[in-house]
């Protein structure tokens, strides 16, 4: 589309360009401050019983681990579903504490502020509600300590002449 003439007002659109441009160089150093914000954000969470503490970093990775003595009177398979545990809790509360950083850096943005903490909650959901299992019930899957191999079905000896222990090798034309 043609435009006859000159621009209205030249000064008001140079205005207007420069308010443009300070909105952005705003935005964007809102938007390094949020950056720099969330790389700082780590979150710690203990074991209900005290036996084990993890801390994650805004990523959810592990960047601290501690595990108190009390874990020698426990089997593996426990300290390691201790461990575990804690480590899902401490990254599912990353979505909360990023929101807040987030909020305080870039708040008036909803849409950015939804997208990352959604992210998150899609990567790092609310674990599940931890329930005993039954001693009598085996999970599918689950690998149980010292479970003996059953041993191989043994066929009787014969007792013929043949000197075939099995009843193998030897002529199935036996007249018996």
């Amino acid at each position: 589309m043609a435009m006859s003439g000159p621009l209205p007002n030249a000064g008001d659109a140079a205005a207007q360009v420069d308010r443009w441009v300070a909105q952005a160089k705003e935005k964007a150093q809102r938007y390094q401050a949020m950056q720099a914000a969330v790389g700082q954000v780590a979150v710690t969470e203990t074991s209900p019983d005290g036996m084990v503490t993890v801390t994650v970093d805004s990523a959810g990775n592990v960047t601290g681990l501690q595990i108190t003595d009390r874990v020698r009177d426990l089997s593996g398979a426990q300290v390691a579903k201790a461990v575990l545990g804690t480590l899902r809790r401490a990254q599912s509360r990353l979505p909360e504490r990023l929101a807040e950083v987030i909020a305080g850096t870039i708040g008036d943005d909803e849409e950015t502020l939804n997208t990352i903490v959604g992210n998150y909650r899609a990567k790092f959901p609310e674990p599940e509600p931890e329930t005993p299992a039954p001693d009598d019930v085996r999970r599918l899957g689950e690998i149980e300590e010292n479970t003996a191999v059953p041993n191989p079905i043994r066929r009787p000896a014969r007792d013929d002449d043949s000197g075939e222990e099995d009843g193998f090798g030897g002529s199935f034309m036996v007249r018996e």
